[in-house]
């Protein structure tokens, strides 16, 4: 059984899925497509932490699948703008996982994992999964990985 570790950019996931369905991903099919047949050796989901009620109990979903949670706060500028980026957090972990795992699974689009993508596929001959939405996701991103699997209807919740 191949070891897997699974990477959610979980700000990334929702917006694109919103733009471009009016839907909101499927946590719980994507977990049970992504860990098939797999040991799960590591599942995180990547998220921001503005402490409402209705994003506690989303992160307490995200939990009950599978995945730690891991939160950073809510940063909004006096200039009316927000962050909240975890691709150094992500990059980090994969990094870490890649030479405990067989497969990464990465869901995101940023484009700004692609070197990434191809540095863990060299040093350790990961094979390499990126879940996006087809046409927001970066080519660099598809390019870079073993298989793209473009977000559709059979991943939206209905």
């Amino acid at each position: 059984m191949k070891k897997v570790a699974i990477f959610v950019d979980v700000q990334n996931i929702y917006y694109t899925t919103r733009q471009q369905f009016s839907c909101n991903f499927d946590y719980n099919k994507f977990w049970k497509l992504v860990t098939s047949n797999r040991k799960v050796v590591g599942a995180f989901a990547y998220t921001i932490n503005k402490g409402d009620a209705k994003q506690i109990q989303f992160q307490n979903i995200l939990r009950g699948i599978g995945f730690e949670v891991k939160l950073k706060p809510y940063i909004s500028r006096s200039d009316g703008s927000s962050k909240g980026d975890w691709d150094v957090g992500i990059t980090i972990d994969i990094l870490e996982y890649a030479s405990k795992s067989d497969i990464i699974v990465l869901a995101s689009g940023d484009g700004d994992f692609d070197i990434l993508i191809e540095k863990i596929r060299a040093l350790h001959n990961n094979e390499t999964e990126i879940y996006g939405v087809a046409n927001l996701t970066a080519n660099s991103l598809k390019n870079a990985t073993s298989v793209f699997f473009p977000i559709d209807n059979e991943l939206l919740l209905s």
